[in-house]
């Protein structure tokens, strides 16, 4: 099954999972049910509905309508990016096939983004500024269950819940009509670590596993951050056109993929972790105390690659920890890498002890670059402003 609906009982959970990990950037649930009237299905026990939901045949495709809401960045917050549907949020309509391609399009006043994908590789087009991101897929995401694909049992299914309960809260299935169809909503929400991260949820349709509704709360809020539903869909073969497109001549490209690996010192640990090692093969200060603003230094190791090596460290635990990355300062990358130049510069400064940084806030997080001492720095992490700025004070 490579079609949205190929989410297993399984892959629903670890979607959930994800959606939570992701916190401050992914398109997660909305725990508000009642998708605007219409007939639900009956109550089952969450395990029985996710069973149901993986156990129904696959669609031959996917049409539907869609509805996007982003109120994650603060209004100017991403200069010469308030019209973009992807930072504004859009209406749009959605295609997806039974051979795991799919096609995304939102529509806004500064023009249309689109989001195309197969099994290899995904691409995101931006009219707002005429660019094209695209990344290749990790290998190896087919389900690959032993069973050949049966689904897990109601004794596996309640296993992995109670895993999962474990580290969160997680509501019954509870009976929704979403886009018109009988759904079951189930919500989730951290336990301890959760930074700023209310709540998220996932909806499906009841008869067919697809899932219809995606959507992520920030503590206290009883408004969704950023929303993905779907306000129609039906089901059947979809054209190869509808989810083949390319953007126009002449956008620009920006290449996400991450490096391919070296695979020369197979079976070999080459990573540098620890701080006395990380410092020494920086070839710049590396600032890295034992605590931050109360929470335990947790890792410290050197990313990047060899010509521009750069140093992570990672405090507390969970969606509630801190990374900061430290690297020196690239001068022929200066207008895109530097908080004074390229876009960085368009965000509010903030002073952090006579250093002047630039700072983006959400509600689910915080991003904070700034340079010191010939160090650049950014540190982020799901926590406010102050106690973002607080702890890049500490970072000397």
């Amino acid at each position: 099954m490579k079609l949205l609906r190929t989410l297993s009982t399984r892959s629903l959970l670890f979607l959930v999972v994800a959606v939570a990990a992701l916190g401050g950037g992914a398109v997660a649930v909305a725990v508000a049910a009642g998708g605007g009237g219409g007939p639900t299905p009956p109550e089952k026990p969450l395990a029985q509905a996710l069973q149901d939901a993986a156990s129904a045949d696959a669609p031959a495709g996917i049409t539907a309508r869609i509805r996007f809401t982003n109120k994650l960045f603060p209004s100017g917050a991403l200069t010469g990016q308030a019209g973009s549907a992807l930072m504004s949020g859009a209406s749009g309509r959605l295609w997806v096939t039974n051979d795991g391609r799919g096609r995304l399009e939102l529509q806004s006043s500064a023009g249309d983004a689109q989001i195309v994908w197969n099994q290899d590789e995904i691409s995101v087009y931006d009219a707002s500024s005429n660019t094209v991101y695209k990344a290749k897929l990790p290998a190896g995401t087919q389900d690959t269950n032993k069973d050949s694909g049966a689904p897990p049992t109601i004794a596996d299914i309640n296993d992995a819940l109670a895993k999962l309960g474990a580290q969160a809260t997680i509501t019954a299935a509870q009976p929704d009509n979403v886009g018109g169809q009988p759904a079951y909503t189930v919500g989730l929400s951290p336990k301890h670590d959760g930074g700023l991260l209310g709540s998220v949820e996932l909806a499906w349709d009841a008869a067919r596993g697809i899932p219809l509704r995606a959507a992520i709360y920030a503590q206290g809020s009883t408004t969704p951050v950023v929303e993905l539903v779907a306000t129609e869909i039906s089901y059947g073969p979809v054209a190869a056109s509808d989810v083949e497109i390319s953007p126009p001549p002449g956008a620009k490209t920006v290449d996400l993929s991450p490096p391919a690996q070296d695979t020369s010192g197979a079976g070999k640990d080459t990573s540098v972790t620890g701080l006395a090692a990380v410092q020494a093969a920086a070839g710049f200060p590396v600032t890295a105390p034992d605590t931050l603003v109360g929470l335990p230094r947790k890792d410290v190791r050197l990313v990047g690659n060899g010509d521009s090596p750069a140093a992570l460290a990672v405090y507390g635990e969970g969606l509630g920890a801190i990374v900061v990355v430290e690297r020196k300062p690239d001068a022929a990358a200066a207008g895109s890498t530097s908080p004074q130049n390229g876009a960085l510069a368009g965000l509010p400064a903030v002073s952090l002890d006579g250093v002047t940084g630039h700072e983006l806030a959400t509600q689910l997080g915080t991003i904070l670059q700034w340079e010191r001492g010939g160090v650049s720095y950014v540190l982020a992490g799901s926590l406010p402003p102050a106690a973002a700025e607080a702890a890049a004070r500490n970072l000397k």
